[in-house]
């Protein structure tokens, strides 16, 4: 998988480097949908239980990943804010205040990448407290993995073997027969459900402008309700350990904590104009992408395209749509996204304070990520001084 990467960051050490062009094949096209098991199910939950529109919400989502494939050339995932959308689906918040929220959140975000300040949050940083967020996160997908696999345990057991089988198989994508699985099973759990496909409207629609219906106490109420308790979570899994990730993979690619940013920042500033939810880099959508085939920003890019072409023309009917994949399949999708992110810590070495640090703050990290950081540094600080000792 990362191999790729490291052959043209030789090259790029080397001065040889060619511009990495994004690709569309079939790879590309599995590894699109390698992180719909975080999509779908907070789009779903945002619409039916948030109320919000979906028009603007998906349309927003594939503008986003467009540009973030065409700009960035690897899979770096535009995702939900986990603990945004957790807060506003249990809380029962009007659209306008996640509107709200989405302008605080870009603005803090560009504010922070602009000024600088994250250089020194950033080498805070060290590898123990890197890896240990990234198997944090990656174990917290695979948990929710699995709890989504016993909704149906025969049909999970069954996508697993099938995914395994054909993980590495260039002529036929995992991805591909995972969704096969997916959309034959559904039908046959659900025989309705063709009936329901059928009733799907097709209707030329564009998203409206959402700035007017916000008001001053959409705008409070978003910042306090929502932006500042996902900042540390933002700065953990979007911020530090996407750029790790990203660099890791595709070093001839690379990013910077003050470009990841700076891009959060802008696209959250200009989503909620269009009815668009806050949005993050996330780690584990860059890992779901890789694990099944991804390798440029093309998967991003088609993955955008389609959401664009959903928001357009099928809006109306989004809940049919996305009924398609039962939730054991996204399970499955989720889990193997966990473990290609979770496996990253094969090089924490066989030092023994380096690997506890790293266990503590997944452990912790499981819970937040802001203060798995914060714990990771005070006791990777702790130990490297000589203040305690294990």
């Amino acid at each position: 998988m990362p191999g790729n990467g490291k052959t043209m960051g030789t090259q790029a050490e080397a001065g040889t480097a060619v511009k990495t062009k994004n690709l569309y094949n079939r790879m590309e096209w599995a590894g699109a949908f390698g992180d719909v098991g975080t999509l779908i199910p907070f789009v779903v939950a945002y619409i039916t239980i948030v109320k919000m529109p979906p028009l603007g919400l998906i349309f927003m989502f594939g503008v986003m990943l467009l540009v973030s494939g065409l700009y960035y050339r690897t899979p770096l995932p535009i995702q939900p804010m986990k603990a945004i959308g957790a807060a506003a689906i249990a809380g029962g918040i009007s659209p306008a205040a996640l509107y709200g929220a989405g302008f605080s959140t870009g603005l803090f975000w560009l504010l922070a990448g602009i000024t600088g300040i994250l250089r020194p949050i950033a080498k805070l940083a060290t590898k123990p407290v890197v890896r240990g967020i990234m198997l944090g996160l990656g174990l917290t997908f695979m948990v929710d993995g699995v709890n989504r696999m016993r909704t149906a345990p025969l049909l999970a057991g069954f996508a697993l073997v099938v995914t395994y089988l054909l993980l590495t198989n260039p002529k036929v994508p995992a991805m591909f027969m995972l969704l096969i699985i997916g959309v034959v099973s559904a039908v046959i759990m659900n025989p309705q459900l063709l009936s329901e496909l059928a009733k799907i409207h097709i209707g030329f629609n564009m998203p409206m402008f959402s700035l007017p219906m916000i008001t001053w106490n959409d705008f409070l109420n978003g910042t306090l309700l929502f932006t500042l308790p996902q900042i540390p979570l933002t700065l953990g899994n979007a911020v530090i350990a996407i750029t790790a990730e990203n660099n890791e993979l595709f070093p001839d690619r690379p990013v910077t904590e003050k470009k990841i940013a700076i891009s959060q920042g802008i696209m959250n500033l200009i989503a909620p104009l269009f009815g668009g939810i806050p949005m993050c880099h996330g780690a584990g959508g860059m890992a779901g992408h890789v694990r099944f085939g991804a390798r440029t920003g093309g998967a991003l890019v088609i993955l955008g395209t389609l959401l664009i072409f959903i928001a357009l023309f099928l809006s109306d009917s989004v809940s049919i749509v996305f009924k398609i994949l039962p939730n054991a399949i996204l399970g499955v999708i989720l889990f193997f996204a966990g473990s290609e992110l979770a496996i990253v810590v094969k090089d924490i070495g066989d030092k023994k304070t380096d690997f506890y640090v790293m266990l503590v703050v997944a452990a912790v990290a499981m819970w937040n990520m802001g203060a798995a950081f914060l714990v990771g540094v005070i006791m990777d600080n702790a130990l490297r001084k000589s203040w305690i000792k294990i």
